[in-house]
């Protein structure tokens, strides 16, 4: 059968219907370009170890009017409670949070959940993804492509040739687009093997806190997923990959787990890796696709959706003209730090936790206690604010890089590089998708050099985080970072000052 070919060509086409590639298909779409989403799978996951949103990932739901369904359904987790329910050490991350972000705690909303959500949302907005379509191979820089991607895709209806300006691989840990880059995934796969359970009527687990809890053998985290004792189990079992009945044996006899009912059971091995490089030509990656991590944390999926955000908006801005093409160097430039971060956290974390034989059992036990008496400690201390906006991922900092020599006065406030942090004054702007000038707390005039399609000055409120200084006029990008400031009173808003900026950050005039 000769392969139909979309004579209209997108100017996104994502592979993979997981999480990240659905709210890349989603902000593309809704940035106006068009856009493809595909997926061998027949439809929304249907079970899944992801299970945690973090408040960074539900600013972002809010950019898209999509927080509120998640906080409608999730099961908030406030805190970790290190221990069993007869000696148990709780430790409280949303207080921490408060004030810093508008969605503080932990919550608990499966990936198949946030799948739906995303899926529907495309649907419903003329968008459907393309379910049981399968990436076959593409070409990059084909003839009737030059400047982009072609793609063979298998349907239902036949093998497809699909054209498209950009193709983005967000389709797991196995990526065959990465695969077919020929890109390496360095990193490593821990020996031990995990289960993840899905039980209900489980006996002592706290349902607004997750549960940390170690025995002589095994390692455990208990998420909380509704009332009646329903809870997603993950453990560390040993080497060897078991039965479900071997396994939660197992988790009972040693880490006094008692439970009515298993929905559901899988053991798997836990990869620590990174793709040597997220771009090639036209073809980017994210996601699993381009990092995976441990489950436990609660980290992979949202950084996953950060991976997919920003680079969307980043395509988007070069598609309307506004940034230089070669901007695309952004994305690999700020988020691959990002994951090889968290790729460090988490093997470090691991090498402690997650590694079986006796020495690593007796070291879990220590650090049982340790964490016990030490992170109320450390959260308490200064270091507390810090640590909960880590897990919640709204610390992450893009750095601006200096050319030879010091930063440029645009790129020295400590706000640029950092998401603008959200307030009740702001929530209007950071959910517009598009570049703005703001001022917190003073008026300011627009320098004559900033581009017609950059809205603002607008003036609000002085920022009650204090992040944002009064005497600053703030760029703010449609991702809601912050990539410039100019002082207000020294000369800096000058036309030279502003067109430094714009030529170091690729503004197209």
């Amino acid at each position: 059968m000769s392969p139909q070919t979309h004579t209209s060509p997108y100017d996104v086409l994502v592979v993979g219907a997981g999480p990240t590639g659905l709210m890349a298909g989603l902000v593309a779409h809704r940035r106006g370009l068009r856009t493809l989403v595909v997926d061998a799978k027949d439809g929304p996951t249907r079970e899944s170890r992801a299970l945690v949103v973090q408040a960074r990932s539900l600013e972002i739901l809010d950019q898209l009017g999509l927080s509120e369904p998640v906080l409608a359904a999730d099961t908030l987790a406030t805190g970790i409670q290190i221990g069993d329910a007869a000696s148990p050490v709780r430790i409280d991350i949303a207080p921490l949070q408060e004030g810093r972000t508008p969605f503080p705690g932990v919550h608990v909303f499966e990936q198949s959940r946030t799948e739906q959500l995303l899926s529907a949302a495309l649907e419903e907005e003329g968008c459907p993804v393309r379910y049981g379509h399968e990436l076959r191979s593409f070409l990059v820089g084909a003839p009737d492509a030059p400047d982009g991607v072609e793609a063979m895709v298998d349907g239902p209806t036949g093998p497809q040739r699909i054209h498209a300006r950009w193709l983005i691989g967000a389709d797991g840990a196995s990526s065959p687009v990465r695969h077919r880059l020929g890109l390496a995934f360095e990193g490593v796969t821990d020996d031990a093997t995990f289960c993840v359970a899905d039980l209900r009527g489980v006996e002592g687990v706290p349902e607004s806190a997750l549960s940390a809890r170690f025995g002589e053998r095994r390692f455990a985290v208990v998420f909380p997923m509704g009332p009646d004792g329903h809870a997603r189990l993950i453990w560390l079992h040993g080497a060897a990959h078991p039965s479900a009945q071997e396994a939660l044996a197992g988790a009972q006899e040693d880490l006094g787990i008692t439970f009515a009912h298993l929905d559901w059971f899988s053991s798997y091995r836990v990869h620590h890796r990174v793709a040597d490089r997220f771009r090639v030509g036209p073809v980017l990656l994210a996601g699993d696709a381009a990092h995976v991590h441990s489950p436990v944390g609660g980290q992979g999926m949202n950084t996953g959706l950060q991976d997919a955000h920003g680079l969307a908006h980043l395509l988007a801005d070069i598609a309307a003209g506004h940034l230089a093409s070669d901007a695309i160097d952004r994305y690999e430039a700020e988020r691959r730090p990002v994951a090889l971060t968290l790729i460090r956290a988490t093997d470090s974390a691991f090498g402690l936790i997650a590694r079986t034989g006796p020495v690593h059992a007796f070291a879990r036990r220590r650090l049982r206690d340790l964490a016990g008496a030490v992170a109320p400690r450390l959260l308490a201390s200064s270091q507390g604010p810090r640590i909960a906006g880590w897990l919640g991922q709204y610390r992450i900092r893009y750095h601006a890089v200096a050319k030879g020599g010091p930063l440029p006065r645009w790129a020295r406030d400590r706000i640029v590089g950092v998401r603008l942090p959200p307030t009740p004054h702001n929530a209007e702007h950071l959910r517009a998708m598009s570049w703005r000038l703001l001022v917190h707390g003073a008026r300011a005039e627009r320098p004559a050099a900033v581009p017609d399609w950059i809205e603002g000055p607008f003036s609000l409120p002085a920022d009650p985080t204090g992040s944002a200084r009064p005497d600053r006029l703030l760029l703010v990008r449609p991702d809601g970072f912050v990539a410039a400031a100019w002082p207000l009173h020294a000369g800096a808003s000058a036309d030279a000052d502003v067109r430094e900026a714009f030529a170091a950050l690729c503004v197209v005039d």
